[in-house]
């Protein structure tokens, strides 16, 4: 199954690298992935995944990242 996650990160050198681990972790892979400055603080990223396993065992472990300020699955 493939899903759309679109997050929103504080610009942190190592939080890219963070959120590929939670998401190689749980079991997904990388189909595409855009990211963008949103202003000094912040990033969006949007990503798309693949995976079996149901999507919220990947969003509630990135939301439990500090450096994750909001992720949201779109259909």
């Amino acid at each position: 199954m493939s899903y759309q996650l679109s997050l929103t990160l504080a610009q942190q050198p190592e939080v890219l690298e963070r959120v590929l681990r939670v998401v190689r972790h749980r079991g997904f892979k990388v189909i595409k992935m855009d990211m963008q400055l949103d202003d000094e603080q912040g990033v969006r990223l949007a990503m798309h995944v693949e995976s079996e396993r149901a999507i919220e065992l990947l969003t509630n472990q990135l939301d439990k990242l500090f450096d994750v300020i909001d992720c949201r699955v779109h259909a």
